[in-house]
């Protein structure tokens, strides 16, 4: 290497060094796959985002465990359950135990206006009687030990009563103070502070739920299962990390080997890396400059659609003649290389009109890194390759093989039959022609999801599928007419239409509702008198229930508790999540479980006044993939348009522009037809896919389309071109075997695209009609 090369090298690698300097201090990943969903257009989706991620369906785990007697069981699940409600990353931990820390004590006095006792009975000497005479029994229970610290305070056990509304309408058996299941688990519920759609949230979460168990003495003799929206989250992160490492590092090797049988050069492979890793951090710095935060997706499916790249390097080492300069080489070779550039930006723009975040990021990263690898290939690789390189024309059995592609018969009615096999297919292929079901893209295997359906059924966890909307002007209006339907919910419930459900209003009542339950508490004296009447022949003495005595009268001269208020205790964000501000009003969200007869429930809310409705999930998400599949259509139309012009302005012949523009369309909606014979139904991933594959399809027939009337440079055409197919198709044929759905999605068609394009590319291409080639 000269020293001229080795100062500009020198100057290459300083660049690109300083760039991932730059990356490396102002990167900040994101994680939150919503970024790859698609922006909400209506108020059903905006809500289907938000309760995706942020819900409190999407923040619950449900954990079991198993092993050893019930005793140990139970003990494992109360020491779990108290180091959970220690740390910062739950919000909420149930299991079926009594935990008096539920309401922050300078609250307590509340539980008074909380509680229904008040609605329907008096504080007088009947109902104390009565009470008290209960406590008396309870005292000769199990559960004395726990009532002796709550008598002085609580007679009417009203903070037992709130503990009870506030947990499952339907919870599983006790034993031993906690929750069993039918197989003898030991049960509990986790609300995570983290959203169900952060892996990182969820993974630390998980980290440190198992920390906790693992710390209890006797855990390691037990089984702890976990299952629940943000632990799937954390199983396909890392699902998705584990496959695409092993898949890029066996691309990689095979892509040297490719590489060196190709060239036998390992400078040029070294050298001919340098354009790619220049468009990666080109695209990471164009993103820093754009975005705030970058996400994890972006960056790993950016560099599987930055390999177009590869293919500069690869035209110009190919194109290279014996005792010609790297550089006279690629003067030559520029004009259709930067149409193919800017061919590939173009269609690369359909990810920015779509509107949505994660996939703007996509096509900021990529266009920027084709652009630098470009560009990078045409001033400053061939300076640096060596004077002398040999000729790929010489390669054993090209010429043979080319020899073979020219006496293929090429008629010119070829596109009509693969048009009407097209059609034939797409016409007679079986199931949805679309896949709007995002659930059925989750990799995650049966026997996971039949856990998680199991131990939602014992639990009597909310359903994931529907929620309640309550929308008022106010707050409170939301919880007045949370309140009115509580007695609808609860027949219905009674009628087997669901197990159950969960509505603001059973954490905090409504004002007016907290004032009449106030108004019905008694004065001081009048519960004196009451009290002592009560107390008749009782072992109690009345000096114990002085505190009792104290709360109801700081009860009576409260203020009424607001949700800001209600906040400080250990529920807050459980009614925070239920209770979501807007812009000029307030809007309810409640979760129900076991829904077996929707449409009973949407009548019984119609019934109740029509301020409820009942959101069914699943039709909002794929009313929302619909419109975002129409979205990218119509962003796909337009950046087909746009490429028509720029190829026909390029090649200055609308004919010429056609047979570039033909073989794509065809290899395009071939493999759709194919895929659609296989019963394979049309996903998002999918466009996304064929995108891919039309861009690195339109760089083979740029090339085939061309007529230099040298054989020779028509074998080096060859060459490249067949280097570039066999890399994506070592790439994405690999990824077309993973087990994750959209790995599998992406490989599938960009394989079955490179494929296609390329066979069409070479039958469909104009002068080899005209003319064999020696």
């Amino acid at each position: 290497m000269s020293r001229r090369q080795a100062a500009l090298l020198a100057i290459w690698l300083a660049l690109l060094v300083g760039w991932g300097g730059f990356a490396a201090t102002h990167l900040r990943v994101g994680t939150d796959l919503r970024s790859f969903m698609p922006a909400p257009t209506t108020p059903d989706q905006t809500l289907l985002m938000e309760q995706v991620g942020e819900g409190p369906g999407s923040r619950l785990l449900l954990v079991a465990i198993d092993g050893g007697d019930d005793a140990g069981k139970a003990a494992l699940s109360r020491g779990l359950a108290a180091a959970l409600r220690k740390d910062a990353a739950f919000t909420q931990v149930v299991n079926g135990d009594f935990d008096l820390g539920m309401l922050d004590a300078s609250l307590l006095p509340y539980r008074y206006l909380l509680s229904p006792t008040l609605d329907d009975t008096a504080f007088d000497e009947g109902f104390l009687a009565d009470q008290l005479q209960q406590r008396l029994d309870d005292l000769g229970s199990p559960a004395a030990s726990l009532l002796k610290g709550l008598l002085p305070r609580d007679p009417t056990l009203e903070t037992l009563k709130l503990a009870e509304r506030w947990t499952p309408a339907h919870s599983p058996d006790v034993r031993d103070g906690v929750w069993f299941s039918s197989r003898g688990e030991a049960l509990l519920l986790a609300q995570t502070r983290g959203a169900g759609f952060d892996p990182a949230a969820q993974d630390d979460a998980l980290g440190r739920l198992r920390e906790a168990f693992a710390a209890l003495p006797g855990s390691a003799a037990s089984h702890l299962t976990v299952s629940g929206p943000g632990y799937f989250t954390t199983v396909v992160n890392a699902q998705t990390r584990e496959e695409a490492d092993w898949i890029g590092r066996i691309s990689t090797v095979g892509f040297v080997l490719l590489m060196l049988a190709a060239y036998r050069s390992v400078r040029s492979l070294l050298l001919g890396a340098l354009p790619v890793a220049t468009g990666a951090l080109a695209g990471i710095v164009a993103l820093l400059a754009m975005f705030p935060e970058i996400h994890g997706i972006t960056l790993a499916f950016g560099f599987t659609l930055l390999g177009v790249a590869q293919e500069y390097p690869i035209r110009l080492l190919s194109h290279r003649r014996a005792g010609e300069s790297a550089v006279a080489s690629v003067r030559g070779l520029w004009p259709l290389l930067l149409t193919a550039i800017a061919s590939a930006c173009i269609a690369y723009l359909a990810f920015y009109a779509s509107g949505v975040g994660g996939l703007k990021q996509l096509a900021v990263f990529t266009i920027a890194g084709l652009l630098a690898a470009g560009f990078s290939t045409r001033y400053l690789l061939p300076h640096l390759l060596p004077a002398h390189a040999r000729d790929v024309v010489d390669t054993p059995g090209l010429a043979r093989l080319r020899s073979w592609l020219d006496g293929l018969p090429r008629p010119r009615w070829l596109p009509v039959p693969v048009v009407l096999a097209i059609g034939a297919m797409l016409a007679f292929a079986p199931g949805p022609f679309w896949q709007n079901d995002l659930s059925a893209l989750t990799p995650l295997p049966r026997d996971l999801l039949m856990t998680d359906a199991r131990l939602r059924g014992e639990l009597g966890a909310p359903d994931v599928r529907y929620l309640l909307i309550v929308q008022a002007p106010t707050a409170d209006g939301v919880l007045v007419a949370s309140r009115a339907l509580e007695a609808p919910l609860q027949r219905l419930v009674t009628a087997n239409a669901l197990d159950g459900f969960e509505l603001p209003s059973v954490y905090l009542p409504d004002i007016a509702t907290q004032r009449t339950r106030q108004a019905k508490l008694p004065d001081r004296a009048t519960l004196d008198t009451e009290l002592d009447a009560a107390l008749d022949g009782l072992p109690f003495r009345k000096d114990l229930f002085a505190p009792f005595v104290a709360d109801v009268q700081t009860a009576r001269e409260l203020p009424p508790l607001t949700p800001e208020r209600f906040a400080r205790s250990p529920l807050g964000q459980r009614l925070a999540a239920m209770l979501v501000p807007r812009a000029g009003h307030w809007v309810g969200l409640s979760t129900l479980s076991g829904v077996r007869d929707p449409s009973a429930i949407a009548a019984a809310l119609t019934a109740a006044g029509g301020q409820a409705r009942l959101l069914d999930l699943k039709d909002a998400s794929e009313s929302l993939v619909a419109a975002y599949r129409t979205r990218i259509l119509h962003a796909v139309l337009a950046a087909t348009a746009l490429l028509f012009v720029t190829i026909t302005l390029a090649l200055r012949s609308v004919r010429r522009a056609w047979h570039v523009l033909a073989p794509m369309t065809l290899a395009t909606f071939l493999v759709l037809g194919v895929e659609r014979v296989a019963g394979i139904p049309v996903s998002l991933f999918h466009l996304v896919a064929l995108i891919l594959a039309a861009g690195l399809g339109l760089h083979y027939a740029l090339f085939f389309e061309r007529d230099t009337g040298d054989p020779a440079e028509q074998r080096r055409t060859l060459h490249a071109t067949v280097v570039c197919v066999l890399s994506a198709l070592l790439v994405f044929g690999m990824l077309a075997w993973s087990s994750i759905p959209v790995l599998r999605a992406i490989g599938l068609t960009v394989a079955l695209g490179v494929a296609f394009h390329f066979c069409l590319s070479i039958l469909m291409a104009p002068h080899a009609r005209e003319k064999r080639l020696p």
